[in-house]
């Protein structure tokens, strides 16, 4: 299959299968990943899930034009975007618990293993020479991935990986170590 403009689709498998191999709780690889290249699938994906946002925009008292400029300002980013990888948590293999807070554990468990995978993904499409950018809006419009993609509803959206050429935006500076690492005990300094 050939890629979309100059990412080949094989570097994307690359990159997934990289994030299959992240470190995960028993080894359950709660992960499910869609690859969406059609540029129909994507732009209304991208509609469905900026009419989500922009109703949670509209509900925080955030003024209509406002809004609305937020919410293309981020879409154009993802239009531009060679791939997205909708990145979803799936507990089906997970430990199954009667308690609530061991049933609430396994669930952050299996948050913790998926963003294991997108962290991996992100480092192999940076060692094979392309961008990728990790965006959390899958989280904050479930309803509108499941509708696009089909997902289950027991197949949960957590991530959404943008995948292209290097260039644009990049990481900003982080903040020193000493700010927010200590040493043997909360408090204690590296010095």
């Amino acid at each position: 299959m050939l890629g979309v403009g100059e990412v080949p689709f094989d570097a994307v498998l690359k990159a997934v299968e990289a994030g299959v191999w992240a470190a995960n709780a028993h080894n359950a690889q709660p992960w499910r990943f869609v690859i969406v290249s059609e540029p129909e699938t994507k732009k209304r994906l991208l509609e469905e899930m900026g009419r989500e946002w922009m109703a949670d925009l509209m509900s925080d008292g955030i003024e209509f034009a406002k809004a609305e400029t937020i919410v293309e300002t981020s879409n154009s980013r993802s239009r531009r975007a060679a791939f997205l990888i909708v990145v979803c948590l799936c507990m089906r293999d997970m430990d199954k618990y009667w308690d609530s807070r061991r049933s609430r554990l396994e669930y952050i468990m299996g948050v913790q293993s998926v963003a294991a995978a997108v962290q991996n993904m992100l480092l192999a499409f940076h060692a094979l020479g392309y961008g990728a950018c990790w965006r959390c809006s899958p989280l904050f419009a479930q309803n509108a991935v499941r509708k696009v993609l089909g997902l289950p509803e027991d197949v949960e959206p957590q991530a959404m990986v943008e995948v292209g050429i290097k260039g644009g935006e990049t990481a900003g500076a982080r903040k020193p170590l000493e700010e927010f690492v200590f040493l043997n005990r909360w408090g204690e300094r590296l010095r």
